[in-house]
């Protein structure tokens, strides 16, 4: 028999027990003896059954699935959340399917529609843009809709995020403590919600210290490649006006700036002194271990899946916020 042909009813009769035993085994295992499940698994198993899932979603009203849509799964950062996220869904029992927006509100916008479509229980979301109201609309027709690295303002979605003003004043409180003066913020393209936050908390700090400039360049991207690009500049500075210290958007951009500065024969942390953020694996490694403002990824990707499978289970639940403090982590490039 064809794996592919095999019915419930098939598995039913191996097994000797009812069809409905079969869907109680698949869709509610409680309702059943352990020897009944033995008897059952055995049988599907042996036979190869495969379960419809279009037939089990219209039994239970659930897909068992729940969709991830960040801005770039290959970020080191995101791929944290992702894992975080995959481990408290598979512990309940469920799947994960991840798209990556690459900051294109039109992109996140199609990954959601089919998530929706495909009725998946529900979305963890690292929106592309502020532009939330396409998200709010989907938790009001029903779907759970999870922000993560993002609030709401109008509270009117549940959300996971980090005090990032507070990471920016940490950064520049830091280096002014260490004796620059002379900063600059590599930043990545205008609109992302975060990083601005964190050139805020510096603007914070910086405006009750006399002497001290700050300086806030934009770049395409914040990764790698433009963080060497960036760093190509900064050594390319006449010495009296360079930077003394640089933060970065991120941890990827920051050693990009880095291992520019070094090639160039710019001391790091003699001459330029540089922060990153996130704390990623690399951050620890790089050839210039990176001091920079650790994100607690793994708490805010399992924070974002619990408060996911609570709206799952409670439709219609009043949103909450879960806010992590940020720390500053020092290591030799300071």
């Amino acid at each position: 028999m064809r794996e592919s042909s095999v019915t419930i009813h098939d598995v039913a009769r191996h097994a000797g027990v009812s069809a409905a035993s079969v869907s109680n085994y698949l869709n509610w295992p409680d309702r059943l003896s352990n020897r009944m499940k033995r008897r059952v698994e055995a049988s599907i198993a042996e036979l190869g059954f495969v379960p419809s899932m279009p037939a089990r979603q219209l039994r239970r009203q659930r897909s068992g699935i729940v969709g991830l849509s960040v801005v770039n799964a290959s970020n080191p950062y995101f791929a944290g959340i992702a894992t975080a996220v995959e481990k408290v869904a598979a512990d309940a029992g469920l799947a994960v399917v991840t798209g990556s927006s690459h900051e294109s509100a039109a992109q996140q916008e199609q990954f959601l529609t089919l998530f929706e479509q495909l009725r998946f229980d529900g979305v963890v979301v690292a929106p592309s843009d502020d532009e939330l109201e396409p998200l709010r609309r989907r938790r009001e027709r029903g779907t759970p809709v999870v922000l993560v690295d993002h609030d709401d303002p109008e509270r009117r979605l549940s959300s996971v995020s980090i005090d990032h003003r507070e990471g920016g004043r940490l950064a520049v409180r830091h280096l002014l403590a260490a004796g620059r003066r002379r900063l600059l913020f590599a930043a990545g393209p205008e609109g992302v919600r975060q990083v601005q936050s964190r050139i805020d908390g510096c603007h914070d700090v910086v405006a009750a210290v006399p002497g001290v400039v700050l300086e806030v360049v934009r770049s395409a991207d914040l990764d790698l490649e433009v963080g060497q690009d960036v760093g190509h500049w900064v050594a390319g500075l006449p010495a009296d006006r360079r930077p003394d210290a640089v933060f970065a958007g991120n941890d990827l951009h920051a050693i990009g700036i880095v291992n520019a500065l070094t090639r160039a024969g710019v001391r790091v942390p003699d001459d330029v002194a540089v922060v990153g953020y996130d704390d990623i694996p690399f951050a620890a490694m790089a050839a210039v271990p990176l001091t920079t403002v650790r994100q607690p990824i793994a708490q805010i990707g399992a924070a974002a899946a619990r408060l996911l499978l609570d709206e799952i289970a409670e439709p219609g639940r009043e949103p909450r916020d879960v806010v992590f403090p940020p720390e500053l982590v020092v290591r030799a490039s300071t």
